[in-house]
């Protein structure tokens, strides 16, 4: 007989207040869902813009919403209004996180700042996935990716020594300060579980991704009292990029002194092979535009599948390069089941991934389709006690017993 609880998630214990929109946070959000939270998504009258993002059903469920927040409650609270308030205060009594994206100003102003909220609830992690740290002059500044890509250095480094910058062409940002959102939250959950005590977390858009940039890109400015010096030579080639070959795109990195030995052996020039200064990886730094280049040239010689073939048996890693659209058709993918069909009762038969991570004893949930706006807000605002006249109010909707309007009662 199987184990009921092998699908639950190692984090089914928990409830989650998500108070977000946009990407960051709902990203974080859908990251502890899929790992089993139960995960109350507290949205405005209006719903989360990006329910509206490319929705071609006019349904409030756009794609883009539909993949950030699958297996999420939708509730809907005014928080402006004494019921709103009184049933948010509710919720919060009952969560273990809540996890929010405001500036410090508009936070404080909905009273959902951490002091507000632990007071209520001592336990509760309170997570804010802000623009800018609230100890500096730029925290009541509002920020989106494209914003901290500029302000954090990554979209200098993106459009090389000589280029305009670029923005890297996915939320960047958004998603890697959303896992790491993640991981301070779980360590405030552990910390928890030591100390009995919630806390306040702050995870800042621009510190996050400055030190994101920097752990490979300060260069000489590591050692106090340096100027200048900063970068990384091998990712600053111009000659870094994904290669033409005699008859598609591949993608390789040789890195290890056996890796360059190899490859200087494949494209006959056993000359750098023994050339002492290539034999280290300091040698090899100084002259990497020249290696690159190389490579370039001689990838495009002959096709991928005879790259990739030579590639393999040398250990040197390299791999086709696929399009968004390839990914669907990816033997790999297909094979460690990243893809599920999720039935949505509104949007039919969903193509969805699935937590791209495994855990062998506890597993993982297969987690239903994202909500229709406010499609939990009766049935969670119930279970706390509220009456159906307190939840209109709460949603900052009238409430108009049978067969009354809002002209009145019929005559």
């Amino acid at each position: 007989m199987s184990d009921p609880s092998a699908a639950a998630g190692p984090l089914a214990d928990l409830t989650v207040l998500d108070v977000t929109s946009t990407f960051l946070g709902p990203y974080c959000g859908e990251l502890l869902a899929q790992m089993g939270a139960r995960v109350v998504k507290v949205e405005p009258p209006e719903g989360d813009i990006i329910r509206y993002v490319a929705d071609e059903r006019h349904s409030g469920l756009g794609p883009t919403f539909l993949n950030f927040n699958r297996g999420k409650r939708s509730v809907v609270l005014d928080l402006t209004t004494d019921a709103g308030r009184e049933a948010f205060d509710l919720l919060v009594d009952r969560a273990d996180v809540l996890l929010h994206n405001m500036r410090p100003r508009a936070a404080a102003k909905l009273r959902i700042d951490a002091g507000t909220v632990l007071a209520r609830n001592p336990r509760i992690v309170h997570c804010s996935a802000v623009g800018y740290g609230a100890a500096g002059p730029y925290r009541d500044r509002p920020a989106y990716d494209d914003v901290v890509q500029g302000v954090s250095g990554l979209a200098a480094v993106q459009g090389g020594a000589d280029g305009d910058p670029q923005y890297v062409r996915t939320q960047m940002v958004d998603k890697t300060v959303g896992v790491m959102a993640l991981a301070a939250i779980l360590a405030a959950l552990h910390e928890r579980s030591v100390s009995g005590r919630g806390q306040a977390v702050e995870v800042p858009m621009f510190e996050s991704m400055a030190t994101f940039l920097l752990m490979e890109q300060q260069g000489a400015r590591v050692y106090a009292g340096r100027t200048g010096g900063t970068g990384y030579a091998r990712t600053a080639s111009p000659y870094r990029r994904p290669y033409r070959t005699a008859d598609g795109t591949i993608a390789v990195l040789i890195y290890t002194d056996a890796q360059w030995r190899s490859f200087f052996t494949l494209v006959d020039r056993r000359d750098l092979a023994a050339d002492p200064q290539l034999a280290t990886i300091r040698g090899r730094t100084e002259r990497i535009d020249e290696l690159y280049r190389l490579v370039d040239e001689k990838l495009a010689e002959k096709p991928t599948a005879h790259w990739q073939t030579a590639f393999d048996e040398h250990a040197i890693p390299a791999m086709p390069v696929n399009t968004v659209e390839d990914l669907f058709a990816d033997e790999h993918l297909a094979a460690v089941g990243l893809f599920e069909q999720v039935d949505h009762p509104t949007e039919g038969p969903l193509v969805q991934a699935r937590l791209p991570w495994t855990f062998a004893r506890s597993g993982a949930p297969v987690l239903p389709g994202a909500p229709p706006l406010g499609a939990h807000t009766a049935e969670v605002l119930g279970a706390l006690g509220l009456d159906e006249a307190r939840i209109a109010e709460a949603t900052g909707k009238p409430h108009h017993p049978a067969g009354e309007t809002e002209a009145g009662p019929p005559a």
